[in-house]
């Protein structure tokens, strides 16, 4: 997959967001926004979901326009800000339900990938009952099971230890292996710059390119 940004602008009443960005990502690549709080990264991330739409310029998924050729691109998986899911229901459940909007994949896809994301398929406790890094881990399996050409990661470390951090680092390097495009924001600039094959500053809405070290 590629995308194209083309000096995509976004306005929110008086407020620019985004400001005149031009990028081209490309498969098989890590690429990490780094910024503070409110600099842009989360609406950068949304840009290139299809989930909202420059006020001016355009983005293209593979040469096509979102909002004119596609809606959305056409396989994508995220996590963006905070993961939400039915309560009264298991992990496991959650995903299945997730998963029969496409159907795409069955349960054994979701099961093998809960495991990839350290939770136990067999678990019967609700998600009411997660902790904040299980919910987050079930966030990152929701986002992965599909194995989506575009993968959108928001913070995706956020309430784990170190295991989990370490089992997030694997997963990057897999779905990267497998030639998918992966845009992730994190707070973490060591992790960041380790697991990134570019770096993409955010600052203001604006967003400069260099290489990670």
């Amino acid at each position: 997959m590629k995308i194209d940004i083309i000096n995509a602008t976004k306005t929110i009443g008086k407020a620019t967001v985004l400001k005149d960005v031009a990028l081209s990502l490309e498969g098989g690549r890590i690429y990490g926004l780094q910024g503070p709080n409110g600099s842009g990264k989360t609406m950068l991330m949304r840009l290139m979901a299809g989930l909202i739409r420059p006020t001016s310029g355009e983005v293209l998924v593979d040469g096509k326009r979102l909002g004119t050729d596609m809606d959305f691109p056409p396989s994508v998986g995220m996590l963006i800000e905070n993961p939400a899911f039915l309560p009264n229901y298991t992990g496991l459940k959650n995903l299945e339900l997730l998963a029969s909007l496409k159907n795409e994949i069955g349960t054994d896809r979701i099961r093998e990938t809960l495991t990839r994301v350290g939770l136990d398929p067999n678990d019967k406790r609700r998600v009411r009952k997660y902790s904040l890094g299980m919910k987050q881990r079930l966030g990152v399996a929701a986002a992965i099971m599909e194995s989506p050409e575009l993968l959108l990661l928001d913070e995706p470390t956020n309430a784990l230890d170190d295991k989990g951090v370490e089992c997030i680092r694997g997963i990057l390097r897999k779905e990267r292996e497998r030639g998918a495009l992966i845009v992730m924001a994190c707070h973490d600039g060591e992790l960041l710059r380790e697991c990134s094959d570019e770096i993409l500053k955010v600052q203001n809405g604006q967003v400069e390119r260099e290489d990670a070290v």
